[in-house]
């Protein structure tokens, strides 16, 4: 009789813990933090319609950076889309999702500040820290604010944006292309015929002249744009020492030490962001990370030469 007695309390406990979530329930999935909160429901609805659910739902480890439903109607309106016609476009779905998520589980305090973040898309951003807050520059120059972090999943972590995140959709040339301040470098690229290899794989990092340097450049020559653009050697010569075969994002740069560039000569960078080149000319480095589908972009204020 106690026997039985035992056995019918033991079930009775089973069965009360079971139905108030113990027992063997496990933390929340990653897609299950976004499904258990309103604030992601278009989240979840892009998920699904990727065929995303199993990924974020699969062991992981991941990192999920998850926006909200305000970030979704933001983007639409920037996009200028219906919610519809972004959820049937699966091909870009895919891509911008994906781009949300790390294949590793990475907590607040383990993000590389300033160094290339890897995504599950296969493109990069950045986190910096910024007043106190966590801030990511997504492929297209775009920021995002982190506005929560380290959400625990069982397969990973979740950190919440407050902007979607998109990838690079513009390679070196045409970023430079896109931006007023280029139009020399530009037409200097295409003199050379460097637009098809600056407009591979890569990655590379280009140290780009304005106008302004360029035209600084023609003075100190004492040439004409013509003269200097019609000389291909020379300009190859030029264009090819401004580029690294490498991304090197402003926090990977490596100070008062040599860097070998395309072109086959070195160039130091100090403390202060300044270039030598082989001529012991030096330019400053204006604007950092800009970046491009297939490398980045940092502004320089001087032509730099390699030696003759």
């Amino acid at each position: 009789m106690r026997q039985w007695f035992r056995m019918l309390l033991l079930a009775v406990s089973t069965s009360f813990l079971a139905a108030c979530g113990g027992g063997d329930d496990h933390p929340p999935t990653t897609l299950d933090v976004a499904r258990n909160d309103a604030n992601f429901s278009i989240l979840v609805e892009a998920v699904q319609a990727a065929g995303l659910a199993d990924t974020l739902a699969g062991p992981g480890p991941l990192t999920v950076f998850a926006p909200t439903n305000t970030a979704f109607a933001a983007l639409l309106t920037e996009l200028g889309v219906t919610k519809e016609a972004l959820l049937g476009n699966r091909t870009l779905l895919t891509a911008v999702l994906t781009y949300h998520v790390l294949p590793a589980k990475v907590e607040r305090a383990q993000v590389p500040a300033g160094l290339p973040v890897t995504t599950v898309q296969g493109g990069i951003f950045k986190v910096e820290s910024s007043g106190g807050a966590l801030v990511i520059t997504d492929g297209r120059n775009r920021t995002s604010r982190i506005t929560a972090t380290d959400i625990a999943a069982s397969n990973g972590v979740v950190h919440v944006v407050d902007r979607v995140l998109l990838p690079a959709d513009k390679n070196i040339v045409q970023t430079a292309l896109a931006l007023p301040q280029f139009s020399l470098l530009a037409e200097a690229v295409v003199a050379a015929d460097l637009a098809g290899a600056l407009s591979g794989t890569g990655p590379y990092t280009v140290f780009a002249p304005t106008d302004d340097a360029f035209a600084a450049l023609l003075a100190e020559l004492g040439t004409t744009k013509a003269a200097l653009f019609a000389n291909k050697p020379l300009l190859t010569s030029v264009l090819t020492y401004h580029v690294l075969p490498s991304r090197v994002l402003k926090a990977q740069v490596p100070v008062n030490t040599a860097i070998t560039t395309l072109q086959g000569q070195t160039l130091t960078v100090d403390a202060s962001l300044a270039i030598t080149d082989q001529r012991g000319r030096k330019a400053a480095i204006t604007a950092t990370d800009v970046f491009a589908s297939n490398g980045v972009i940092h502004v320089i204020d001087k032509v730099i030469l390699p030696r003759p």
